[in-house]
């Protein structure tokens, strides 16, 4: 199911080695730029297919892989993120299939106009080319990141982190037999087939102009890596630094229940909560419970002087407790004056990712939706919902925090440029 592994001696192989993955990428986007809607949903259908026929195959190269990662000592937030499941698998199939089922963005046209000279203009979306994705430690993003660039016809140059290895080439393999099962050159969705740390470099050079935007995945030190040295456009991912606002007009049951399940949901995913806030106005009610559920349910309370007179377990939060995305059970907690206050915060302290407001005062969650700089402002519901498979995109190849076209989950319509046609009947210009 998965190739034998290139022999990579010295940086003069490797950049033969990823020049040559850049080359057949770059012959590839452009077949898959001009390759029908049918033809790239066969290709999805089998690969559905494949993740689901050799889920065994796939669970034996991840247990190998969180084997090694443990005797490591890989953090348990880690470990959750690199561990697959029958049911991980499954949700990945399923994002396919959903992914197959939106309609193909390529040849959409977005708008179309006529000018007083006769000419009609239409903005139609086309593919960017070849897509660099750089990530961590979730195998999952491999499937996901190859199954949106084929659906946007783009093709791909993966290159996963190296506690993930085999389970991506597991995974890439059920991505290469979708492919030849389809007609489509295998070159579209490439794995680079080494863990040697330079290969990330020399994609970050765009490899003499082959790659046209690269992904990144991870950490806040991978991503500063990317931004400081890519020589081709980033799709930004910045850290989480997700932020759930209680007003005093909130329900307190539902606030419960979204800031336990923002939390603690899955501690180590981008979309968890890392910071609480609430109302000054409702504290009196709201504080305690909600400070002891966390408690309760594990979780470790770093707050300020008002949350820490609510619990004698709650520990003191530092300066850098405001500003960190800790990927595990532990949450910051503060007591803010209003909803002013609480956007302040989160304008000073948020990494524009995803915030949330509990209110039932439809003023309130309007003006936190309207004034809240993030790529997803929630109202009534978790955090944990940034995620592309839960907009309906069937997966995501990151959510994007900056401010280009692509921003919160980018799917196959982000993955997507646009070009002008205009239709003319002979004019020229004067």
């Amino acid at each position: 199911m998965t190739a034998p592994l290139k022999a990579v001696d010295g940086n003069a192989d490797l950049t033969e080695l990823m020049n040559a993955l850049a080359t057949g990428a770059r012959a590839a986007a452009r077949v898959l730029a001009l390759a029908s809607a049918e033809q790239k949903n066969r290709a999805l259908e089998a690969i559905e297919r494949a993740i689901r026929n050799h889920a065994v195959a796939i669970l034996a190269a991840n247990a190998e892989d969180v084997s090694e990662a443990r005797a490591s000592g890989a953090t348990p937030a880690f470990i959750d993120r690199l561990t697959l499941t029958q049911g991980r698998i499954d949700a990945m199939a399923d994002g396919v299939a959903t992914v197959r089922a939106i309609p193909d963005p390529v040849g959409a046209v977005t708008e179309r106009w006529q000018r007083p000279n006769g000419m009609t203009i239409e903005r139609v979306r086309v593919p960017l080319g070849v897509v660099g994705v750089i990530f961590e430690s979730r195998p999952n993003v491999a499937a996901d990141a190859g199954v949106l660039c084929l659906k946007s016809g783009n093709s791909v140059i993966l290159r996963g982190g190296s506690d993930s290895f085999r389970s991506c080439r597991a995974i890439h393999g059920c991505l290469v037999e979708g492919l030849r099962e389809a007609g489509l050159p295998e070159a579209a969705i490439t794995l680079v087939p080494t863990r040697d740390r330079a290969a990330v470099g020399l994609m970050l050079t765009g490899l003499s102009g082959a790659i046209d935007v690269i992904v990144p995945r991870g950490g806040k030190s991978l991503v500063g890596r990317v931004e400081a040295e890519a020589r081709v456009p980033v799709f930004a991912h910045l850290e989480g630094v997700n932020h759930v606002y209680i007003d005093h007009a909130a329900n307190l049951e539902m606030a419960k229940s979204i800031v336990l399940n923002a939390k603690m949901r899955r501690p180590g995913v981008c979309g968890a909560a890392e910071t609480l806030l609430v109302d000054r106005k409702g504290a009196a009610t709201s504080l305690k419970p909600l400070v002891e559920m966390l408690l309760d349910a594990g979780c470790e309370v770093r707050g300020d002087d008002a949350v820490q007179h609510t619990d004698e377990r709650v520990k003191p939060a530092s300066d850098e407790d405001w500003d960190t995305e800790y990927e595990d059970a532990i949450i910051a907690a503060k007591v803010v004056d209003g909803i002013d206050e609480a956007i302040a915060h989160i304008h000073n302290h948020g990494s524009h990712h995803t915030d949330a407001i509990v209110t039932e005062d439809k003023a309130a969650a309007s003006k936190f939706l309207n004034e809240v700089d993030s790529a997803i402002v929630l109202h009534n519901a978790s955090t944990q919902f940034a995620d592309g498979g839960e907009f309906g995109f069937g997966a995501e190849i990151g959510i994007a925090t900056g401010r280009f076209h692509a921003r919160g989950p980018v799917g196959a319509e982000q993955l997507t440029s646009f070009k002008y046609r205009v239709h003319g009947t002979g004019q020229t210009r004067p």
